[in-house]
């Protein structure tokens, strides 16, 4: 990673602190991510790194620290900003799909377009473009429940392409998935990054997924252990 490309951070969390009751999830943790960077966050279970991403996304509020996208304090967003932003901006992908399990998979992934106001027609166009280039067409009229835990995991990364964000945040993308979709998923991601100059954070157990990064950010007990460069 060149040096340079930092001062083009676009998105920002620093010396964030989440607690969950009693527990500290995050003790002043910092990820910053350039534009077109992808970032792979890795350590231990427990180490907070999904609670990192859920905050950088504005999927929760840290007690304290800062989160800025473009230069915006997520902390001055109401919660419709915030929505907004995931929608248009942000790409999510959690762990175990999160589907609506009335829908099926095509009507799933049209849905931040059309929450987004976008015509039906050519939402579900794109909808099925994302399923076809995720070897997911033929699950398109299926619904979560009729998927297995890998074909869940595709459709929930074509819904968070879908929209063409600026940022992508993936937890575990590959954990649900065999070796030959695993591949496949990370090219994919790794190909939009590059196509669409998408920055990427992928929060990943698996040192072949980190290994595609730019750059490692480890966690330990919830703060920072080390940057690797790569």
């Amino acid at each position: 990673m060149n040096e340079d490309r930092m001062d083009e951070v676009l998105l920002d969390s620093q010396s964030v602190h989440k607690s969950f009751g009693r527990t500290e999830a995050l003790r002043g943790a910092s990820l910053s991510v350039a534009a077109g960077e992808v970032v792979a966050v890795t350590g231990p279970s427990g180490s907070g790194k999904s609670t990192l991403l859920l905050c950088a996304a504005g999927v929760l509020r840290p007690e304290s620290g800062r989160v800025t996208y473009a230069g915006q304090d997520l902390d001055e967003l109401g919660e419709a900003e915030r929505s907004r932003l995931r929608r248009r901006d942000f790409g999510l992908v959690l762990q175990f799909g999160q589907l609506v399990p009335e829908m099926s998979a095509v009507q799933n992934v049209a849905l931040p377009l059309l929450l987004d106001r976008h015509d039906k027609a050519s939402s579900f166009t794109a909808a099925r473009g994302w399923l076809e280039r995720l070897d997911a067409l033929d699950l398109a009229d299926a619904r979560p429940g009729e998927m297995s835990g890998g074909e869940s995991q595709r459709i929930a990364i074509a819904r968070a392409l879908v929209s063409g964000p600026r940022v992508i945040f993936a937890d575990e993308p590959t954990g649900a998935l065999d070796t030959v979709n695993s591949e496949r998923v990370l090219q994919v991601l790794l190909e939009v990054s590059r196509e669409t100059s998408a920055s990427l954070v992928l929060v990943t157990h698996d040192n072949r997924v980190a290994a595609v990064a730019d750059r490692e950010v480890i966690l330990r007990d919830g703060s920072n252990e080390l940057r690797v460069g790569a």
